[in-house]
């Protein structure tokens, strides 16, 4: 890419991002989203979390993988299991972080 093709590039993404998170504001109280529509938006971030989660936890330097040598999903796991257990975020962060370890230390 050259120098002009990567300002334009950046400019257009910036004049995209600002009008999608716009809208809303732009039509004010005029604009109302049918029930149908507020309810499958409040999944939108839970359903953007996984995308940016799971491939990053399941992706390894050998592609994707399951396997037990994946460190990083069996932590995942340990650290949802005690979330579903507790429902503590410093715990989760330390359980996952602690298994991690553990999982990269004896394998």
């Amino acid at each position: 890419m050259t120098t002009l093709q990567t300002w334009l590039a950046i400019l257009g993404m910036g004049v995209v991002t600002a009008l999608t998170r716009a809208f809303f504001l732009i039509g004010g109280e005029r604009a109302v989203l049918p029930p149908r529509i507020q309810r499958v938006l409040r999944y939108a971030p839970a359903a953007a979390l996984a995308a940016v989660v799971v491939p990053d936890v399941l992706e390894t330097s050998a592609g994707f993988s399951v396997a037990l040598s994946n460190h990083a999903m069996w932590a995942s796991l340990a650290g949802l299991a005690y979330y579903l257990w507790r429902r503590g975020m410093m715990g989760t962060i330390a359980v996952g972080m602690i298994a991690f370890t553990l999982l990269r230390l004896v394998a």
